[in-house]
């Protein structure tokens, strides 16, 4: 019913930025809450950021102050903007979607980011 479709993910230097976009699909994108998460070979599924329909942001440790996550309602995407890149960040990126009214989330199918010299 909703797709999630990542893209901008690639390699870049440890220092170097790379913007991350999630498309989405469906008529009720602006009262989803979106987040980010990744997930790297052997560990788990870590969330990076949220935003809600209000536009309120919230960041794991290890990233905020690098990391910005927004979203374009008129667009129906979310974005998240990585700088000052790390190699620990690199990783699946998956643009997740909630759904608050049925309680399910919608996820894509990830874009790859590595971060390495």
């Amino acid at each position: 019913q909703v797709q999630l479709v990542e893209s901008g993910g690639g390699l870049v230097q440890p220092g170097g930025s790379l913007r991350l976009s999630c498309a989405a699909s469906g008529r009720f994108f602006s009262s989803y809450a979106m987040a980010w998460y990744r997930q790297a070979p052997g560990k788990q599924r870590e969330l990076v950021a949220t935003i809600t329909s209000g536009g309120s942001t919230s960041y794991t440790d290890s990233v905020k102050g690098r990391f910005t996550i927004s979203r374009d309602n008129a667009k129906n995407t979310v974005y998240l903007q990585m700088n000052s890149l790390k190699p620990e960040d690199t990783a699946v990126y998956y643009c997740n979607a909630e759904d608050t009214v049925i309680k399910y989330d919608y996820w894509g199918q990830g874009t790859q980011v590595t971060v390495s010299s």
